[in-house]
């Protein structure tokens, strides 16, 4: 892996926080992750880091501050594997230290929602760096559903967690078809389209949300949801992001648009 990791390219000097304004703008931004605001003080500089686009620092301070920052560690790796990273091999890795990382933080810390996420998020991205359908041979599918599934008992009002599980049954149903995907996973057409609606509804203002939903409504509806995937591509085009993490899910609906 890379010693340095690759820049944020669209630095902002409104994404950079201070402690006080990360308060005060901290549960508009964690609305996708539920995560409570840390009172350790090395784990706020490494979330200032975090939302400035300073992946790397962000990961490094976090494992520096221990406990209080592995999630933040996790979250800015994950982020920077999914959205910078070039290498489809060191991506691969990134993710699975992410995976590992956070099944010692369940260890550690059981109630805690976002070790079993980011063990999902690290998971699924895993598995589409190496085909779906070769994840599921592996049981991959069964550990991130299984994930998700703790992720909202512990915080219902997860979004990202319901918009990973929207993705899930997608996926499935998209790679294994409709009768196989349910029986064999539990994946239902249905029930993916209500977890999409739900993290629209818990965070209202998310273009991952849309973006997510689009590609979610392609995969289990075809060629008839193209106008409106469409449309939740230019919502989330107009979205404003307030952090680094925001702005490169607009930049990527942009992109989605312009192809």
């Amino acid at each position: 892996m890379a010693k340095s990791w690759a820049k944020f390219p669209y630095a902002d000097k409104k994404y950079v926080y201070t402690a006080a304004t990360l308060k005060k703008a901290w549960d508009r931004l964690h609305r996708g992750d539920a995560e409570p605001m840390p009172k350790d003080e090395a784990a706020v500089e490494a979330w200032i880091a975090f939302h400035a686009g300073e992946f790397q620092k962000a990961h490094e301070l976090g494992l520096k501050a221990g406990a209080a920052g592995i999630t933040v560690a996790n979250k800015a790796q994950a982020i920077y594997a999914n959205y910078l990273e070039e290498s489809d091999s060191a991506k691969l890795k990134h993710f699975q230290e992410v995976a590992e990382r956070a099944q010692e933080q369940q260890a550690k810390e059981p109630k805690n929602a976002n070790a079993f996420y980011w063990e999902a998020y690290a998971l699924g991205r895993y598995a589409q760096g190496i085909s779906i359908a070769k994840a599921l041979a592996q049981g991959v599918g069964a550990k991130v559903k299984a994930a998700l599934d703790t992720t909202v008992k512990l915080a219902p009002k997860h979004a990202d967690a319901n918009i990973a599980l929207g993705s899930y049954h997608a996926e499935i149903i998209d790679k294994v078809g409709g009768m196989i995907g349910g029986l064999t996973y539990g994946a239902k057409k249905e029930t993916g389209l209500k977890h999409y609606e739900t993290a629209l509804k818990l965070n209202p203002d998310s273009a991952i949300a849309r973006i997510e939903y689009a590609n979610g409504l392609v995969m289990l509806e075809g060629k008839k949801a193209l106008s409106k995937a469409e449309k939740l591509y230019a919502e989330a085009a107009e979205c404003e992001p307030h952090d680094a993490m925001e702005r490169l899910d607009v930049e990527l609906a942009k992109a989605e648009l312009e192809d």
